[in-house]
């Protein structure tokens, strides 16, 4: 009896060794710990990655993927990745009886040059893409939970924005800035980069009254407000690109709830290389 108690004894130490054995490599080798690890940059903090939803007042599929976009913005979910959300609305669905007041044609044209990029034979709403590279239905967090993952493992430009001083005297309306880009990645073969300005205005919103929306109340988050180009790379590495953009504050447009975007894309494959924001809040 005391053999068959001490056989059984035994048995429960060694099961009871294996199973922390088990939990100690699980906790070394999980994903959660190796993702964290690897999505910093060299002064540890997350990567910015560049969130583009493609979205419309006049589509109804649409308000799940603001409430996505907002969701990113917001509570930042992603371990080691820094979201930084461009709304930008499309003007193709302004026909079916509800014009979009934050839509612009130039937005519907940057999702055609996704379409080309993607090899798609169209566009469509909602539509979200992270760092260029990823595309999916905007509505979907999981896949944007996972897509933002992958972009902030990969290799980013370091990309630095900060508000000019303001000489006393001058136009509140007219901010500058100061930009730099250096340590481009390796550009895909015969592309070219460019360095981008996005401005996005913050807690937006729309009472519709037409459309396929029409009666609802739509909240929106980062819409884009003008995009341009401030110049350009042909190759990866070199010689740091310094720039000093000014940004002009339009009629409507509450600075409050501003911010600057700089991001550096290939023109061709459209890869993002790098991301930086910041607030223009007057200080």
């Amino acid at each position: 009896m005391k053999s068959l108690v001490a056989m059984l004894i035994a048995v429960v130490a060694l099961f009871s060794s294996l199973v922390a054995v088990d939990r100690q490599t699980s906790a070394t080798t999980s994903p959660a710990s190796e993702d964290t690890s690897a999505r910093v940059n060299a002064e540890g903090k997350p990567m910015p990655v560049i969130v583009e939803l493609f979205t419309s007042e006049g589509c109804s599929s649409c308000p799940p993927a603001d409430a996505v976009l907002i969701e990113l913005e917001k509570t930042q979910p992603v371990p080691g990745a820094e979201v930084i959300a461009l709304g930008e609305h499309v003007d193709y669905w302004n026909r079916l009886g509800w014009t979009d007041p934050y839509s612009d044609a130039g937005f519907s044209a940057r999702q055609s040059e996704y379409a080309q990029a993607f090899g798609r034979d169209g566009v469509y709403t909602p539509q979200m893409i992270v760092d260029g590279q990823a595309e999916f239905i905007g509505s979907n967090m999981n896949k944007a939970r996972e897509a933002i993952s992958k972009a902030a493992r990969a290799p980013k430009a370091a990309v630095q924005v900060s508000l000019a001083p303001n000489p006393a005297g001058k136009k509140t309306d007219a901010i500058a800035l100061l930009v730099r880009v250096e340590n481009v990645p390796a550009l895909s073969a015969g592309d070219t980069a460019q360095i981008m300005l996005a401005i996005t205005e913050n807690d937006l919103r729309s009472q519709v009254s037409g459309g396929e929306n029409a009666g609802r109340s739509l909240r929106h988050i980062a819409v884009v407000r003008q995009i341009e180009v401030i110049g350009s790379l042909a190759t990866e590495g070199g010689s740091a690109f310094t720039a000093e953009p000014i940004v002009t504050i339009a009629n409507g447009w509450k600075r409050d709830n501003l911010r600057a975007v700089i991001f550096v894309q290939e023109r061709r494959r459209r890869r993002v290389l790098g991301a930086q924001a910041i607030e223009l809040a007057a200080k």
